[in-house]
C-alpha cells in the first residue's frame, strides 16, 4: 500500500486506537512495581504516541502531498523503466503514459484533455527528469489541427513531487475549468518539479561542477517541448510559474532569460536562493553568481527585459511580504509587476489553491499562441 493511501491512513489510525484503549485497559496491572511493569508501561506509551503521530503525519501528508511515495519520503531513487512512444516526435521526450482528466466527459481527449507522464532528456544540461504535460481539450479537437498553444512551465516546492500539481494543487483542473469558463485561452502546462537532480536541492542554479538546473529549465525544456507539441519557440509562448522553491524558480528563470519567457509567477515565493545542507555548495565562492541568484540585487543591478511578473503574499502568514514589496519596487520598465496579496494565508496548499485560479488567468494574458 502506497504512502498516501487511504488504507494506510486507517490502520494507522486503528492501531492508535487499538494502543489507546490497550493502555487504559492494562495501566492498573502494570501500575505494580518491578522492572517488568515499568518496561510495559514504557512500551504502551511510546508505542501510543508513535501510532499517533503516524497518524497525524498521514493525515498531514494526505492533505499536503509532501510526499507522494515511501521511496520519495526516504530519500531512495528508484530506475524508471520507460515506455518510449516514438510517435511523440522528439528525441529528447519520451511519452511514458497518459490519463484521463477528471471532468465530464475526461474519457475523450477532445472533451476533456489529457495529461501525458513523459521524461525530459536535456541536450545541453544532460539532465533527464520526468514531468506531466496538461494538453487542454482543443489540441485534440479537428479546428485546431494545426494551431500552436502558449505554455507554461509549473514548478513545486522543495521536496515537493510533480503528483501535487495533479492532486493537491489541481492545476490541469483549474485550467481547464478557466478555459471552459472563458476567463483564460487554452494553455498547455509542463509541471515538474525544481528537484531535478534528487535529492539534491540546486535552487535553479548551474552548479559548478554539478547539475546545470537553471540550463536544463531556461533551455533544453522548452526546445524539447516545442520539438514535440505544438507550442512555439519565442519568449511570448512561454510563461514560468510555481510555488516556494518553485516560485523562485519561475521568478529567476523570468528575469534572467527575457529572450525564452515572456512572464514568470511566484506564490509566496522567496527572492534570495537557499545556502543549506540540502543545497550543498551552490556557488564554489563565485560572488558574482551567488549575486546574480539573488533576485532583488539583479534587479538593482542588472538591466531589466521586457517581462512581466506575478508575485504573491499575505499580510498575515507568509514570511516574504517585505521581500515582495521590495521586489515590486525595484521592477523598473519595459518590465512589469503585479501582485496578489491576501489579508492571512500561510505557506500552504490551502493558501496557494486562492492563488492558481487568478494566476493562471494572469499568465494566460501574458502568452501568446503564435
Amino acid at each position: 500500500m502506497g504512502l498516501t493511501s487511504n488504507k494506510v491512513l486507517a490502520l494507522a489510525v486503528a492501531l492508535a486506537v487499538v494502543l489507546f484503549v490497550a493502555t487504559v485497559w492494562f495501566w492498573p496491572r502494570l501500575a505494580r512495581g518491578g522492572w517488568k511493569s515499568v518496561l510495559g508501561r514504557v512500551g504502551l506509551l511510546l508505542a501510543t504516541q508513535l501510532a499517533l503521530f503516524a497518524s497525524v503525519g498521514l493525515a498531514a501528508n494526505n492533505s499536503f502531498l509532501f510526499y507522494g511515495s515511501w521511496a520519495d519520503l526516504f530519500g531512495q531513487e528508484q530506475d524508471m523503466g520507460v515506455v518510449v512512444d516514438h510517435s511523440a516526435g522528439s528525441k529528447d521526450v519520451k511519452v511514458v503514459s497518459t490519463q484521463a482528466m477528471d471532468v465530464p466527459g475526461g474519457g475523450r481527449p477532445a472533451v476533456g484533455g489529457q495529461i501525458q507522464k513523459i521524461v525530459i532528456a536535456g541536450e545541453k544540461s544532460k539532465i533527464d527528469s520526468s514531468a506531466y504535460v496538461y494538453l487542454p481539450p482543443e489540441y485534440f479537437q479537428d479546428r485546431y489541427a494545426k494551431a500552436t498553444f502558449p505554455a507554461s512551465v509549473v514548478l513545486t516546492g522543495y521536496p515537493g513531487t510533480a503528483e501535487n500539481l495533479l492532486k493537491g494543487l489541481k492545476y490541469p483542473k483549474t485550467a481547464y475549468q478557466q478555459a471552459k469558463d472563458g476567463k483564460m485561452r487554452p494553455m498547455i502546462l509542463v509541471m515538474l518539479r525544481p528537484t531535478v537532480a534528487p535529492p539534491r536541492d540546486t535552487e535553479c542554479v548551474d552548479v559548478p561542477g554539478g547539475p546545470q538546473t537553471e540550463t536544463f529549465f531556461a533551455e533544453d525544456l522548452p526546445k524539447a517541448i516545442s520539438e514535440t507539441y505544438r507550442v512555439g519557440t519565442k519568449a511570448r509562448n512561454w510563461g514560468f510559474m510555481g510555488n516556494s522553491t518553485g516560485g523562485y524558480c519561475a521568478l529567476k528563470i523570468a528575469l534572467h532569460h527575457p529572450d525564452r519567457f515572456a512572464a514568470g509567477a511566484g506564490f509566496s515565493a522567496y527572492y534570495k536562493a537557499a545556502e543549506d545542507v540540502t543545497t550543498g555548495d551552490l556557488f564554489h565562492g563565485d560572488e558574482a553568481a551567488r549575486n546574480r541568484a539573488d533576485l532583488l540585487w539583479s534587479l538593482e543591478h542588472r538591466p531589466q527585459g521586457d517581462s512581466s511578473f506575478l508575485v504573491t503574499t499575505s499580510r498575515r502568514g507568509e514570511g516574504n511580504l517585505k521581500g515582495t514589496r521590495e521586489f515590486i519596487r525595484k521592477v523598473k520598465a519595459p518590465a512589469r509587476v503585479s501582485s496578489i496579496t491576501l489579508d492571512s494565508g500561510g505557506h500552504n496548499f490551502n493558501t496557494w489553491n486562492r492563488e492558481i485560479p487568478p494566476g493562471l488567468v494572469w499568465m494566460s494574458g501574458r502568452l501568446s499562441a503564435s
